[in-house]
């Protein structure tokens, strides 16, 4: 199984690695070798993505379950595409998947967002094995479902969401993405690669979940508007924390202005008492 891995460098270069195919062979990361037409092509169709608005799909989840796309709105959703008979990139990247989930919900509330995956070998990805495949991952199913659709919900579905993948020798050839949706299902941003830091899927999620204020005037969008700029990553711990240097600077800021004002006026003052000194 061979897959496209995008590095999250866009403003300075886009670039492809193929990941792991068949068994475990792989091929080397960050070449700097052009891209093949269809990878570019790939690449250019999840962009064009960005924006587009998810439309309704039936899915049966790994509880074998109705369920409507729409049951996931009202909120930030992410969703990946995987195929369970994947033996390389797909465990990797779901496996990732948890640990920065985790740390996103931590950073933006546990309830903030919902995650599915969805299976897109419709021969394959049944509910019961998107359920192994998951119970496999170490997936929570609290807020993270794994979905299987026919072949009509899967086709619309990566189309909307621009999502790339072809049947190959070895399984499918696909792009290693995460889509982030806002809360009324538009795409809002793509996440490349099996394997990503936090910050890549936090920080979006930070703007969607932070950064709306319909109501400037509210103290809870004071709040989140504080958290969005305020919570940061730290690489070492690999976890998000407030960060409150900015008030000590505002209030050491704060202090020198006032301190300059009362010495300013008080000379002011002894002046107007005494003009002859």
């Amino acid at each position: 199984m061979k897959t496209f891995v995008v590095p999250l460098t866009f403003l300075v270069c886009l670039s492809f690695s193929l990941q792991g195919r068949g068994d475990g062979e792989t091929h080397p990361t960050g070449q700097s070798a052009d891209l093949t037409s269809q990878q570019s092509q790939a690449l250019e169709r999840s962009q064009e993505a960005i924006g587009n608005r998810a439309a309704e799909y039936e899915f049966l989840d790994q509880d074998r379950r109705p369920v409507h796309f729409s049951d996931y709105l009202g909120k930030p959703l992410l969703v990946n595409f995987i195929f369970t008979s994947c033996h390389h990139t797909c465990p990797m990247m779901t496996a990732n998947l948890v640990k920065v989930v985790d740390v996103a919900r931590d950073a933006v509330g546990r309830n903030a967002f919902s995650v599915v995956t969805v299976g897109f070998d419709v021969e394959v990805d049944t509910p019961e094995m998107m359920r192994f495949f998951a119970v496999e991952r170490g997936v929570d199913f609290d807020g993270w479902d794994f979905l299987s659709g026919d072949s009509e919900a899967i086709e619309r579905i990566t189309a909307d969401l621009g999502f790339y993948y072809t049947p190959s020798a070895s399984g499918f050839d696909h792009l290693a993405q995460s889509t982030v949706l806002d809360a009324e299902g538009k795409v809002y941003r793509q996440v490349y690669g099996q394997s990503f830091d936090p910050p890549a899927l936090v920080e979006p999620l930070k703007e969607l979940v932070f950064g709306e204020q319909p109501d400037a005037g509210k103290l809870s969008d004071w709040i989140n508007g504080i958290k969005l700029f305020c919570t940061v990553y730290d690489p070492s711990s690999g976890k998000y924390y407030f960060d409150y240097s900015l008030f000590v600077s505002i209030g050491v800021g704060l202090i020198c202005l006032f301190s300059i004002a009362f010495f300013v006026i008080k000379s002011w003052r002894e002046h107007e008492t005494n003009p002859s000194a």
